[in-house]
């Protein structure tokens, strides 16, 4: 790996550990639903500063409405779910609970998509469903039913982003692909699609979202246009520099920068079953992702898979 490339994967790995710091400042003030739909407004606004910055041709060849559907899939329903989380869990505990979404797509592939399941990658699963329990038991905040909600929705929401890289697979790269800042600012598209019914009936409920303050809404703005928008054109420029399969090592880090951007900003508690959880999911990741690091070489940055690994 390049020099180059390992200092995006750095700054990829920090830009996506932050997502969680910035969630849990901005879903106290502004709601679970408001932080999510305010998340992929921004994030689709900050793609169509970058791809008229980049004079990207806006030609989706047919396939704006499967990506605007993988955008309810992959970012829509994931980014709430990740919100209604932050309600009740640190941002270390979301982080390290994002790094299953290799093993999500591992079992969603078995059971609805023929792939194959080796002794190692079930040992995987093992690994990784210890590690989720390990941090939900003995983490530092206490285990009750709000803790199992908030580590529920954050293993939804990556098992959303496991199905869409299937899908993806299926309705886009075999179907002759996309440019990816186009399917990115597609899917973002659709995340606001699905969930502006939402904010509008809970706007009509209750009002106006709450203003917040300034540094809610900075919170905000960092969470669309930064953790969303900027960090997809650098995951798609990393695949097609590495290929998709050693990107994917941004998983391992994630969960680093998450509970070090909690600790440093939110003063969260540190404890031993941050080490005991990460520990066992990164040894679940190696069970899965080792058989393949023989992969296919890296393709083409217009033409690739999008395989989301964050919130």
């Amino acid at each position: 790996m390049k020099p180059a490339d390992l200092l995006r994967l750095l700054v990829l790995s920090a830009i996506w550990g932050s997502s969680f710091l910035f969630m849990r400042i901005v879903v106290p003030e502004l709601g679970a639903l408001n932080t999510a739909f305010f998340r992929v407004l921004f994030a689709a606004a900050g793609l169509i500063l970058i791809l008229a910055a980049l004079r990207v041709k806006w030609r989706f060849a047919g396939k704006l409405r499967v990506a605007m559907l993988l955008g309810v899939i992959n970012s829509g329903i994931p980014f709430a779910l990740f919100s209604f989380a932050a309600t009740v869990l640190p941002a270390g505990y979301s982080a390290v609970f994002n790094a299953t979404t290799p093993l999500m797509a591992l079992v969603i592939g078995a059971l609805f998509f023929g792939d194959k399941l080796t002794t190692r990658k079930v040992a995987g699963v093992i690994f990784g469903l210890a590690g989720v329990a390990e941090l939900t038991r003995a983490g530092p905040i206490a285990f009750n039913a709000s803790t199992v909600f908030g580590a529920l929705a954050c293993l939804l929401a990556t098992s959303c982003y496991g199905l869409s890289s299937f899908l993806t697979k299926r309705w886009i790269s075999d179907r002759g692909g996309l440019d990816s800042k186009l399917l990115a600012f597609g899917s973002q598209l659709g995340a606001v699609a699905v969930l502006l019914p939402f904010f509008a009936v809970t706007a009509g409920i209750t009002g106006a979202p709450p203003h917040g303050n300034v540094g809610t809404w900075l919170a905000l703005l960092a969470l669309g246009f930064v953790c969303s928008a900027v960090a997809y054109i650098l995951f798609f420029r990393l695949i097609a520099d590495i290929g998709p399969t050693r990107s994917l090592s941004v998983t391992f880090l994630i969960p680093v920068f998450g509970v070090f951007w909690g600790w440093l900003f939110l003063h969260e508690q540190l404890s031993w079953a941050y080490a005991a959880g990460a520990l066992l999911i990164g040894v679940a990741l190696l069970l899965v992702l080792n058989p393949a690091t023989a992969s296919a070489p890296p393709r083409s940055q217009d033409k690739m898979d999008n395989k989301p690994t964050s919130a």
